[in-house]
């Protein structure tokens, strides 16, 4: 009796990945430290992802490899440290960095660690955070004030995504910019985009709720691009220029950002769709000699996404709209997949 009680003691409820459309909750082994500079951390939940959906969509639009407990927008507190560790201790609040970098590789080695060629991603390719404790390498684990709402920590992983990538355009006050996509990462954008002063924001997005939810975070106009002339409006609100920049948040839209933007206007192309394969306007990229970037992990970022989440200085009340127990995880896919929400977070009650 008593080996029985101890085994189930050992064990914690986590939601695995079956395969495309399908999911379970089941026992699986309560993580320990096994190295020095390990943290064990309990779950406060995960942020549900874009790439999630997909993930999950039929026919797949994103690999993950089946049979590991999922989630990888996580974020937790601390329980326990190795003898390595000395800038955490039980009781911290810390945000995740769910794929770091290995540090040794020669992409990393170069200062590319988003190129990591080890790079292995929590909740996608190895055990995540919808469980009860995690263990993590200290260096992953970034801490943020105890006052912070888990909710808000649970963005740490995109909004780093985002403000890595937004870094490459050199936004400055003053600037115009158009964001296709008001889904939780095009609410990101807009409100980094106006963060750093831009004066106009005009944004792309088919469905009301998001329109609404876009002005509330910083849009200074919105469009719906299915009854609406969005070259046109773009072209108004910029004295006939174009926009100085323009975020594709969409992941299938890039030709259409080159005919947004002015002559030497920049794009960033965040949307990712590993089946995604748009036609391009190449000539009218050479013509106006237009920048286009890509942006991907937000690496080397973690640091300052937590000290902006701890600012207050981003609506993220606005952002993340819905909170949801990981005991009722189905809704809270199917209400992220309904677009009618902005970021959903699961918070763990397993």
């Amino acid at each position: 009796m008593e080996q029985e009680e101890f085994s189930m003691a050992a064990m914690q409820k986590a939601i695995i990945y079956k395969g495309p459309g399908r999911c379970a909750y089941e026992d699986r082994p309560i993580p320990e430290i096994q190295d020095k500079n390990d943290v064990k951390i309990r779950s406060y939940g995960c942020a549900i992802c874009g790439s999630d959906l997909n993930i999950f969509a039929i026919p797949q639009r994103h690999p993950c490899e089946p049979d590991i407990i999922f989630g990888h927008e996580f974020c937790g507190e601390v329980v326990e440290v190795g003898e390595g560790v000395t800038n955490l201790k039980p009781g911290d609040k810390v945000v995740i960095d769910p794929h770091g970098p290995c540090g040794e590789c020669d992409n990393c080695l170069a200062g590319l660690p988003e190129a990591c060629t080890n790079v292995s991603c929590c909740g996608v390719w190895k055990d995540g955070g919808l469980t009860r404790y995690v263990v993590m390498p200290k260096q992953f684990c970034y801490k943020v004030a105890p006052e912070t709402k888990p909710e808000h920590m649970g963005v740490a992983e995109p909004l780093a995504g985002c403000g890595c990538a937004l870094e490459k355009l050199n936004v400055h006050v003053g600037d115009t910019a158009c964001v296709l996509g008001a889904g939780p990462i095009g609410l990101m954008f807009i409100a980094l985009l106006k963060a750093s002063g831009c004066r106009k924001i005009i944004v792309s997005e088919p469905i009301e709720h998001r329109r609404n939810l876009a002005l509330q975070v910083g849009a200074t106009r919105v469009v719906n691009p299915e009854t609406e002339d969005l070259r046109a409006i773009v072209k108004e609100e910029t004295g006939g220029l174009g926009a100085d920049h323009c975020v594709e948040a969409v992941a299938s839209m890039l030709d259409e950002c080159v005919y947004l933007v002015r002559p030497r206007g920049k794009i960033l192309q965040f949307g990712h769709d590993e089946l995604g394969h748009p036609e391009f306007p190449v000539a009218e990229l050479l013509k106006n000699e237009i920048e286009i970037y890509g942006g991907y992990l937000g690496k080397y970022y973690m640091r300052k996404v937590a000290q902006i989440i701890e600012s207050g200085v981003l609506p993220l009340d606005k952002i993340v709209t819905d909170v949801i127990p990981a005991s009722r995880y189905q809704e809270a896919l199917d209400l992220a997949a309904s677009r009618q929400c902005g970021k959903v977070f699961v918070s763990m009650d397993l």
